[in-house]
């Protein structure tokens, strides 16, 4: 018999590194990449489904985060 499951909703963030899009989970310490936005998230997806498979605790949900730059000065 199956394991039943239910939808959890976690928040990435996605980033583009040379000619990858790379997709980060903020809640737990989980990356993935794929060629394009839709295939990292996917490959995302699969890879939490697989770090939460042996009954790791999901955490909360981020509320709203923000995501935003900041320019620093460093030495030259």
């Amino acid at each position: 018999m199956a394991t039943p499951t239910v939808s959890r909703t976690l928040t990435a963030i996605i980033t583009r590194e040379g000619t990858w899009y790379v997709a980060h989970c903020l809640q737990v310490e989980v990356t993935s990449q794929g060629p394009t936005v839709e295939e990292a998230l996917a490959n995302l997806k699969e890879a939490l489904e697989l770090y939460f498979a042996d009954g790791t605790p999901v955490p909360e949900p981020v509320s709203h985060p923000l995501v935003t730059q900041i320019e620093i000065r460093t030495p030259a």
